[in-house]
């Protein structure tokens, strides 16, 4: 009987820790205080990404310290991550143990996760408008940006559930990175407007071999003509500028259609001459397009430092740098008249604390960020554009844009270009609707071309047969549910692992019985 109870017992806790940790950190929502507490020091968190880039690094570092001289009651740590998905990770361990950052730069999709935990991350509707410490307020102590300063295309992506859960910190959106000496090479002339038909067809003929194997457009052993590499951007605005549904915001996940199955077909196929590829089967676009092995490589605005053959930053050999004239094109369309492209980029969201005061230093450190002096500093160590009108429209950062190809570090014409590209194109920008479950959605956009791709390399049928196969797949794999959106909910999630445990219990409480039943029988 005590081994039955103490089985018993154990259950009951595992299985209440597993129900239970939903609720056991939720916090009071956050209300802006009357005054800032300076009598108090403040040690804040700071999460952000960084690939190595040590010029980043300084950024940080002299915005933290120059905040920190601003309110020297706050002291701001900077923990840097080199991928977006490993704060993603960390975060979400950190609120079931209530050691989340105070602030961080991820995206909207992961911030729309995190608020499963209730009043985990702080709504900002009040901070924005708040007379004292709001946005531009009266007892800020440098020239932070108003609401209306920030370009309400990129504060759109920051919108969950009607309330503003970030700030926008840089925003990008996709460009086609060109071997224009090829294209020419091939025969072709490029059009004023990149479209889908011209990129396919040219990629066609780029991969086109002699009776040795050798490309006939480059002369070497090796060609991809094509690759992307973010396959989830490539399928959700294929599908805008065709006018497809993806999801919507209240959360209805509408991608499984005709138009998908339609548009995979179509991929299948020029997979199958060998004209297209994607990063995750073929390695960065930057590598083969530097080598002289791709003519169109389509990658983000932010990555443009690495794209060309004068590109600053390259993974590959000095030697195998090869000298073609490099153009920066928008993303290619199907309607020439009515451009669609996506705008995305890291946000900073803002953690809930029991003190108040701790989390308006936090407030006061992310508005730091969208100042002149960081946004300017930090878009022109890769392709982004700022998030405000007030550093667009500087002296400054005009004359940084007029002076492209000036050299090939600083004012490298291929990073200056590609960030002019989300400049010129504001308005024909989109964002994809944000809530629970939109990061499983983003991945799912992918994994489906990404699916074609693998099954086509290993000799499987793609046709209109298996497109609604994949799809029952892609449904089960991310957990997808269809009824309201996004994955199970965190409480079913919960519950599964929890009968579970009971399941293991009970083995567990059946092979101790049998084992001593067995001794007592000897």
């Amino acid at each position: 009987m005590k081994r039955t109870a103490c089985v018993i017992l154990m259950l009951i806790v595992l299985v209440g820790g597993l129900t239970g940790c939903h609720g056991v950190n939720e916090k009071s929502p956050f209300v802006v205080p009357e005054t800032f507490d300076e009598s108090k020091t403040y040690e804040i968190s700071f999460w952000a990404k960084n690939d190595t880039n040590k010029t980043q690094t300084a950024i940080y570092e002299k915005a933290i310290s120059d905040f920190e001289k601003l309110y020297p009651n706050v002291k701001v740590n900077l923990k840097l991550y080199n991928d977006y998905g490993k704060i993603y990770n960390d975060v979400i361990t950190n609120i079931n143990t209530d050691s989340t950052p105070n602030v961080c730069i991820t995206y909207p999709d992961h911030i729309a996760t995190y608020m499963a935990s209730d009043n985990c991350v702080v709504k900002l509707d009040q901070l924005f408008v708040n007379e004292k410490f709001g946005l531009g307020g009266k007892l800020v102590r440098f020239d932070a940006p108003r609401l209306d300063e920030i370009v309400p295309q990129f504060l759109s992506e920051c919108m969950i559930d009607a309330s503003y859960y970030a700030l926008p910190f840089m925003r990008s959106t996709e460009a086609c990175y060109i071997n224009k000496t090829l294209v020419e090479k091939l025969g072709y002339t490029l059009p004023e407007t990149l479209t889908w038909d011209f990129v396919w067809e040219v990629s066609e003929k780029a991969a086109l071999k002699d009776e040795n194997g050798i490309y006939l457009a480059n002369g070497q052993k090796a060609m991809i003509p094509f690759i992307y590499k973010s396959t989830d951007n490539m399928m959700i605005q294929i599908l805008k500028q065709l006018d497809a549904p993806y999801s919507n915001p209240n959360g209805e996940i509408l991608i499984f259609n005709d138009t998908t199955r339609d548009v995979l077909l179509e991929i299948a196929e020029h997979v199958k001459t060998d004209a297209f590829s994607t990063f995750t089967r073929s390695s960065y676009p930057a590598n083969h397009l530097n080598a002289g092995r791709c003519v169109f490589a389509i990658d983000s605005t932010a990555g443009a430092t690495w794209m060309g053959s004068h590109a600053p930053l390259s993974d590959i050999p000095e030697e195998d740098f090869v000298e073609f004239e490099t153009v920066v094109y928008p993303i290619p369309q199907f309607d020439s008249e009515n451009p669609q492209m996506i705008s995305q980029g890291p946000s900073v969201c803002i953690f809930n604390k029991e003190d108040p005061n701790e989390v308006l230093a936090s407030w006061l450190f992310t508005q730091y960020l969208l100042t002149n002096e960081v946004q300017l500093a930090y878009s022109a160590t890769e392709g982004y554009v700022p998030v405000t009108l007030k550093a667009q429209s500087s002296q400054e950062y005009s004359d940084y844009l007029s002076r492209a190809g000036e050299d090939n570090d600083y004012y490298y014409d291929v990073k200056i270009n590609a960030a002019k590209i989300l400049i010129d194109n504001l308005d024909n920008t989109f964002v994809t609707p944000v809530f629970n479950g939109s990061a499983s959605l983003r991945n799912t956009a992918g994994q489906l071309i990404e699916t074609v791709v693998k099954n086509v390399k290993r000799k499987k049928i793609v046709d209109e047969e298996s497109i609604p196969k994949m799809y029952e797949e892609m449904i089960a794999m991310y957990r997808l549910n269809m009824d309201k959106g996004g994955p199970l909910p965190a409480t079913a999630v919960a519950l599964l692992s929890a009968i579970g445990v009971v399941w293991v219990g009970i083995g567990l409480y059946t092979g101790i019985n049998f084992l001593q039943t067995k001794r007592k029988a000897k």
